[in-house]
């Protein structure tokens, strides 16, 4: 139970997100319009949580995906309904800012 919330909040086990964005990782924050407006990772794709059900158009089933929010709540949740919707590499990376950090 513990590492399942661990892993939701983007602090399960150990990944290297500068390797994985260096092999060409989408960095998908979904935190919403304005949040993004305020900073972000250079480069990465916004998709609001809210919104990302109905725009999986946008983000390949081919590439690694990592998430990212504001502190790794919601960036979880978009981690479940990609994977609920056939994506097979998903990484929560947890806050944006603590992500941009890693890699």
């Amino acid at each position: 139970m513990l590492q399942s919330v661990l892993n939701l909040v983007g602090l399960g086990p150990s990944v290297d997100f500068k390797k994985l964005k260096n092999e060409g990782a989408i960095i998908l924050d979904v935190r919403s319009k304005g949040e993004y407006a305020q900073g972000h990772i250079k480069g990465s794709i916004n998709i609001a949580v809210d919104h990302l059900a109905n725009n999986l158009s946008k983000i390949s089933k081919n590439k690694v995906i990592i998430t990212c929010c504001a502190s790794g709540g919601r960036s979880g949740m978009a981690k479940r309904i990609l994977e609920s919707n056939g994506y097979t590499e998903v990484h929560n990376g947890g806050g944006w800012a603590s992500l941009q950090s890693k890699i």
